[in-house]
């Protein structure tokens, strides 16, 4: 059985990088996307087991791409992460949206693994 595949979208590559240094180090598959439509326009040969998904970006922000997929993949845990704390709206929105969580950067690892968890534990 293939370990759980993780796919991370955020238009910072440090923020990339370090999250598939972490997911892989943990026994996990990654796939990272610079943006959202870098991640619509990926073939995916895979199904994902939890999306991380940063909440601005660059055209589709991280909001209009988890409301795109809940259509095509109602069940696929998202978590949501953030340089722009400050912004209780934003957070509303997610988690009512059904995001399993919504971490402030900076990111502490096991902040992560933990929502990374209970992510998988959900579908």
């Amino acid at each position: 059985m293939a370990p759980p595949l993780i796919l991370v979208v955020d238009d910072d590559r440090s923020v990339r990088e370090s999250l598939a240094r972490l997911i892989r180090s943990v026994g996990f598959d990654v796939q990272v996307f610079g943006s959202a439509e870098e991640f619509l326009s990926a073939g995916r040969t895979r199904l994902p087991d939890c999306l991380i998904l940063d909440v601005r970006m660059p055209g589709m922000n991280g909001l209009e791409l988890q409301r795109e997929l809940s259509v095509s993949d109602p069940d696929l845990p998202v978590i949501f992460i953030t340089a722009h704390g400050s912004d209780e709206g934003l957070r509303s929105q997610a988690l009512d949206a059904g995001a399993v969580d919504y971490l402030l950067k900076p990111l502490g690892e096991e902040q992560v693994l933990k929502a990374i968890d209970v992510a998988l534990r959900s579908k």
